[in-house]
């Protein structure tokens, strides 16, 4: 468990869970000590320590993918709080969704909003999850590239949603994303753009760095 952001507001913590590692958050409002969840990869005894001295709010799920929905059913009936999660993912969670999420929208946790942004590419409805200057970027934006696709016309997907909905947001917002260290909105651009001025072959995708 880590803590990566606190300050009058808001606290954030990553909790690296699972058989694969993934990054789950837990964001807090510190006002008021409502919290949420992103995503559920596992070791839900560890979430629910975490969130003992809050009051959670929401399951946010970024997307359905095996390695991020692992404890979703156990952290569900442990902590009797409604999922929300993109139409595109319903079908591929353990659970029913409570809340469909649209691009947009904003959910209140205490004196904090979350706004949800569909970013599509990674799987149809990938979700990115932004407060203040901080993202939860689940597997759509890594250090060095976006999360991998299984199409060319994923990845040209992906990249959209990156330009159009992540590079929107000012420089010097903090990206966390579903799977090892945080990157920047500024830090994002910039390798970007280096990979745009070179040629690329027109079928590109799969595990794509902005350095090749």
């Amino acid at each position: 468990m880590i803590k990566v952001v606190e300050n009058e507001h808001i606290r954030i913590f990553r909790l690296e869970l699972g058989p694969f590692g993934t990054n789950s958050y837990i964001l807090t409002c510190q006002e008021t000590n409502e919290s949420v969840v992103i995503d559920a990869p596992g070791d839900v005894d560890l979430v629910v320590a975490q969130l003992n001295e809050t009051h959670p709010q929401y399951i946010l799920m970024t997307h359905g993918h095996v390695d991020h929905i692992g404890g979703l059913a156990e952290l569900k009936s442990a902590l009797n709080i409604p999922v929300a999660a993109h139409q595109g993912e319903a079908g591929d969670l353990p659970v029913t969704v409570d809340l469909l999420l649209n691009d947009g929208d904003e959910l209140s946790l205490g004196h904090i909003k979350v706004k949800a942004l569909h970013t599509p590419g990674h799987t149809p409805g990938s979700m990115c999850f932004h407060t203040g200057n901080y993202l939860i970027a689940g597997d759509t934006l890594f250090p060095g590239g976006p999360g991998r696709t299984h199409s060319p016309d994923d990845f040209r997907q992906i990249v959209t949603s990156i330009r159009e909905k992540l590079f929107g947001l000012t420089d010097d917002t903090e990206v966390y994303p579903g799977h090892g260290e945080p990157t920047t909105i500024k830090e994002a651009k910039e390798e970007y753009e280096a990979f745009s001025a070179r040629p690329h072959e027109p079928n590109l995708c799969g595990d794509v760095v902005w350095t090749t």
